[in-house]
């Protein structure tokens, strides 16, 4: 004799899912403490904010700031330049971070190249890469915007924008290589043997199955770069290249005002924030699937 089930009805349909008197006291209790934690978060950071605002308000030399850095008239007359020297900015973000992946993805690869044959080449990648990341970005930009165009060379460029171009993708493309070689290095030797044992070469190993995992582990500091490079690209200003940076210390220069820096600095804000966004997303969506046991 068998009874029937309490959770069907006669037709055999299932009843509707109720949750536990316990789960719902748990779920309200977890809805009341994040209101709570909200509205003190909220009142803490305008709190906060408003005796910044008081300090910095109440300063004696306020008004002198205020009318130096916070002029809304050259504010008004710097936008306009700013924007149209920021093309320039964003013209070497795009063409040096293509040059910077490719060249430190090589670097990369050819630093990490087994066998007595290489040591050559290893030599030369790591000593390449040991000088750049201990020269100072700024004596590169000078040393390629002011050294070059004093060699006279047939057919080489004196172009400030071009040189200072070079000079970001020489530098950051040391950085970037460390990145990538991390990468590199953070697959287990096992994927490399497995490879080799199906019969693949090392540089089909590298190619098709090193490479693919390292480049994906190395997502979110290859965009953390590209965001320093964005803001770096105004240091060509040096060699007087009118971007952002040099169209703001023009209308400065004339004004004896400071708020065309300003008002660059806020461009530069306003690209940089949703790129820095961006990364931290990728970072969170890449360790979440990484918890819940899926591909790196």
């Amino acid at each position: 004799m068998t009874t029937a089930d309490p959770a069907t009805t006669g037709s055999g349909a299932q009843a509707p899912y109720r949750p536990s008197e316990r789960r719902l006291a748990r779920e309200a209790y977890r809805r009341q403490r994040a209101r709570r934690s909200g509205l003190i978060a909220a009142v803490s950071t305008g709190v906060t904010a408003l005796v910044l605002y008081l300090v910095v308000v109440g300063s004696p030399g306020w008004e002198v700031t205020r009318r130096t850095f916070f002029s809304a008239h050259y504010a008004r007359q710097a936008l306009p330049e700013v924007l149209k020297g920021l093309r320039v900015n964003l013209e070497l973000m795009v063409v040096c971070g293509a040059l910077i992946l490719v060249s430190g993805l090589l670097l990369a690869v050819l630093r990490t190249l087994r066998g007595p044959v290489f040591l050559p080449v290893r030599l030369l990648a790591t000593a390449y890469v040991d000088f750049f990341l201990g020269l100072p970005m700024i004596i590169c930009l000078l040393i390629m915007i002011t050294g070059v165009p004093a060699l006279r060379l047939t057919g080489v460029t004196t172009d400030p924008t071009v040189l200072g171009g070079a000079a970001l993708v020489l530098t950051y493309s040391a950085y970037v290589s460390e990145v990538f070689r991390a990468g590199i290095q953070s697959v287990h030797p096992s994927q490399r043997a497995a490879a080799r044992s199906l019969g693949l070469s090392n540089a089909q190993a590298m190619r098709y199955v090193v490479l693919p995992q390292a480049v994906r582990r190395v997502v979110p500091p290859l965009l953390n770069n590209l965001v320093s490079l964005q803001k770096d690209t105004g240091l060509v200003s040096i060699g007087g290249v009118i971007d952002a940076v040099y169209a703001a210390k023009i209308i400065a220069v004339q004004s004896f005002n400071y708020t065309p820096y300003l008002v660059a600095g806020l461009v530069f804000i306003v690209l940089t924030v949703p790129m820095t966004r961006f990364t931290d997303w990728i970072t969170g969506r890449m360790n979440r699937r990484q918890w819940q046991g899926g591909l790196v």
